[in-house]
C-alpha cells in the first residue's frame, strides 16, 4: 500500500517542485497553503456564518480557471438561464467527457461535506483493499454516531459488502470498519487527503472517513464533481454506485440477515449513474450525482441547502435537465482538471495569492521517508519543468456573472437563502 500511495504523490510533487525551481514564473507557496483539520476544536454544530472559506491551489491560483474565483453564480456564455428554485449556496454542473463546467455557484467554497465525503472514502479504499477480505465488527462500529448499516461485534463482513453499505445505506459503521481494515483511521485519512490532492481537489480536507463533522473538514462543489467523475471512470466503484440492494449476513444470537437498499433519491431518473446524499447540522443537506443521456454524461454537486423549498436531489435533477439542454461543445466557465493539473499562471500584475488561515493544532501525519531528502525537489525539478510547460496553458472564458448575496443571520426567512437551523449541543448526522 505504501508503494501505491507514494506513486500517487509524484505528479503533485513534480508540480510543487517546479514552483520551487521556477520562482520567477509562479507565486511563492505559503507555509500554510494546504488547510488541515483541527480535531481538538469543538465539533461544528451549525453552518458557517456568512460564506465558508474559499479554496484554491496551494500556490493561491484557482483550480479549473480564473472565472471560478467567485462567490456568486457563473454561467457559460450562450447557455439558457439556470432553473429557478436553486436555493443551495454552492453547486456545479459539468460535462464529464469534455470537462467543461456549464455553470456553478461558489464552486470553490469549502463547505462541510457530510456523507458526500464517503465518495472520497470509496475512491481511496476500493483499490487498496482486497474485496474478499473479511472484517470483523466491533463495539466501536456498533456505537458510532449517525447513520449505521447495522454492523455488530463478532459479525463478519467482506470488504466488497462494506463498500456497498458505505454508499447504499451511508453506513458510518461501514466507514469505520473499512478504515480499520486499511490500517486505521490515521492511515485512511492520510490516504484520502493524498487522493484528493492527486485529483486536484485542493478544497477537500478529510478529517473522518464517514463525513461526520470535525473542525476544518471540507469539500467544495468543484471537488465533489472531481471525485465523482473519478468514481465513474473505475468500473468497480461505478458499479458500487448503482448497486440496487445488498444482503447483510446474519449474526448468530444477534440478528437475522436483512437487505439494504440504495438510498439515492434519483436512482429511478433517466440515465442516472449513482448519487450520494449527506446531512449534518453543520453541513445541512449535500448531494452529488451524475447521469448519461444520448451518450453524454453530466455531473452535478449541490452543497449547503435545505429540504424546503426543494431537496438537494431535486435541485440536482433540475440542473441535470438544464445541463443536457445546453448544446454539447459549448465553452464553459472553467474545466474539471485532470490528475491535479494546475490552472494557467497568473499575469505579473496579479494580486498576491490567497492563503488559508493557520490552524492552531494541525492533524499529525506520519512523515514520508521518501520526502525527507533535500535532493528530491532537485531531482523532480527537471521533469516538472516539462510537465508545467505542457499543462499550464489556458484562456479566459466568456461568462455571465450573477452575484449572490448571503443574508445576515438576522435577515428574515426567504431573503436570498433558505432559513437555517441554529444547531445545538447534539448534532444530527448522516
Amino acid at each position: 500500500m505504501e508503494r501505491r500511495l507514494r506513486r500517487a504523490r509524484w505528479p503533485v510533487a513534480a508540480l510543487v517542485a517546479a514552483a520551487v525551481v521556477l520562482p520567477a514564473a509562479a507565486p511563492a507557496v505559503a507555509d500554510d497553503a494546504r488547510p488541515t483539520v483541527d480535531p481538538s476544536a469543538p465539533t461544528p454544530t451549525a453552518p458557517y456564518v456568512g460564506r465558508p472559506p474559499q479554496g484554491s491551489a496551494p500556490d493561491g491560483r484557482t483550480v479549473g480557471g480564473e472565472d471560478l474565483d467567485t462567490r456568486g453564480t457563473v454561467v457559460a456564455d450562450g447557455a439558457p438561464p439556470v432553473p429557478d428554485g436553486l436555493a443551495a449556496n454552492g453547486w456545479l454542473v459539468a460535462d464529464i467527457g469534455s470537462g467543461e463546467i456549464l455553470a456553478a455557484r461558489d464552486p470553490h467554497g469549502r463547505y462541510y461535506p457530510a456523507s458526500t465525503l464517503k465518495t472520497l472514502t470509496l475512491l481511496t479504499l476500493a483499490p487498496l483493499l482486497d474485496p474478499a477480505t473479511v472484517v470483523e465488527g466491533t463495539v466501536e462500529d456498533e456505537n458510532i454516531e449517525g447513520s449505521r448499516v447495522g454492523l455488530v461485534q463478532g459479525g463478519r463482513y467482506p470488504v466488497s459488502l462494506l463498500l456497498q453499505a458505505l454508499v447504499l445505506q451511508s453506513g458510518n459503521d461501514a466507514a469505520n470498519a473499512l478504515a480499520r481494515a486499511a490500517g486505521g483511521i490515521d492511515v485512511t485519512l492520510a490516504a484520502m487527503n493524498e487522493t484528493a490532492e492527486s485529483l486536484g481537489a485542493y478544497d477537500t480536507v478529510a478529517g473522518t472517513p464517514s463525513g461526520l463533522d470535525v473542525a476544518g473538514q471540507s469539500s467544495s462543489p468543484y471537488d465533489l464533481a472531481l471525485v465523482f467523475r473519478a468514481l465513474l471512470a473505475d468500473p468497480v466503484t461505478a458499479a458500487v454506485l448503482t448497486t440496487p440492494t445488498a444482503d447483510m449476513p446474519p449474526v448468530e444470537g444477534r440478528f437475522p440477515g436483512y437487505q439494504i437498499q440504495n438510498q439515492n433519491p434519483l436512482a429511478a431518473t433517466p440515465g442516472n449513474l449513482g448519487g450520494k446524499t449527506g446531512f449534518t447540522d453543520a453541513a445541512r443537506h449535500t448531494f452529488v450525482t451524475a447521469a448519461e443521456r444520448d451518450g453524454r454524461r453530466l455531473v452535478v454537486s449541490v452543497m449547503d441547502t435545505e429540504n424546503v423549498p426543494l431537496r438537494a436531489a431535486d435541485q440536482a435533477a433540475l440542473l441535470l435537465d438544464w445541463g443536457f439542454a445546453v448544446p454539447a461543445g459549448v465553452d464553459g466557465v472553467g474545466t474539471l482538471v485532470t490528475s491535479g493539473e494546475l490552472p494557467p499562471l497568473p499575469s505579473p500584475t496579479s494580486t498576491a495569492p490567497r492563503t488559508h488561515p493557520p490552524v492552531p493544532v494541525p492533524q499529525a501525519v506520519e512523515p514520508d521517508p521518501a520526502g525527507t531528502s533535500p535532493w528530491v525537489p532537485v531531482a523532480l525539478g527537471g521533469g516538472a519543468l516539462a510537465i508545467v510547460t505542457a499543462t499550464l496553458v489556458g484562456r479566459r472564458r466568456a461568462v455571465r456573472v450573477v452575484p449572490v448575496l448571503r443574508p445576515s443571520p438576522d435577515a428574515p426567512a426567504g431573503a436570498g437563502s433558505p432559513p437555517r437551523s441554529a444547531g445545538g449541543s447534539t448534532s444530527r448526522r448522516r
